[in-house]
């Protein structure tokens, strides 16, 4: 299977050398880094290509690197029936950057291409209809932005007084506590609040 894979590598960089970044072979896939100037291009080379033909896009999702730059991998799984291969598409996107949406390439992008931009903030040109489609209409930031507050800006509840539902500023009841997570058999090391008397 990996020499039929990394074949299949030498082809697409040799078919493809201005688009392909890099390429590898680790786990039985093969992942691909394309230039984002050439994302579309590529994307149809694989769906039509005689050796190719990755003809279903399986998944598109994104992996935040806040530290790097640019910041963001968006990541493209395509399947080959007709071949039996799976591969990775990987595009380095900047923050301030525009992916081209393959949706007239992939009609199944829509949905996945509007869940990363939920998630992540990135935009997606060319998409016919752009939207929020996991979380609610009024919310704030991208929740898999890894600076995304583990708390969130805002809580939902309802209010059986108002009878509706109301958005308030995260309240948090009691303060994160501190755990002594080095040995489970022994207790922490410093007097909890209320044993006082015990020490």
């Amino acid at each position: 299977m990996s020499d039929a894979l990394n074949e299949l590598a030498g082809y697409i960089e040799l078919k493809q050398a201005n688009a392909v970044s890099a390429t590898k072979v680790a786990f039985g896939e093969l992942t691909v880094t394309v230039q984002l100037a050439h994302l579309e291009d590529f994307t149809e080379f694989l769906r039509t290509d005689a050796a190719c033909r990755f003809t279903s896009l399986v998944d598109i999702t994104a992996v935040d690197h806040p530290e790097r730059e640019p910041r963001f991998d968006v990541v493209y799984h395509f399947l080959s029936m007709y071949q039996n291969h799976r591969i990775r598409v990987v595009v380095q996107v900047a923050e301030d950057q525009m992916v081209p949406s393959l949706v007239a390439i992939h009609p199944g992008a829509n949905w996945v291409e509007r869940e990363v931009f939920d998630m992540f903030g990135i935009l997606f040109s060319g998409h016919p209809d752009l939207r929020r489609i996991l979380t609610d209409y009024g919310f704030r930031g991208h929740p898999l932005r890894k600076d995304f507050p583990t708390t969130g800006y805002t809580e939902v509840r309802y209010d059986e007084a108002q009878k509706r539902v109301v958005y308030e500023p995260v309240k948090l009841v009691q303060d994160y506590r501190q755990f002594d997570f080095m040995s489970p058999w022994e207790g922490a090391q410093y007097i909890l609040p209320g044993d006082e008397k015990k020490a």
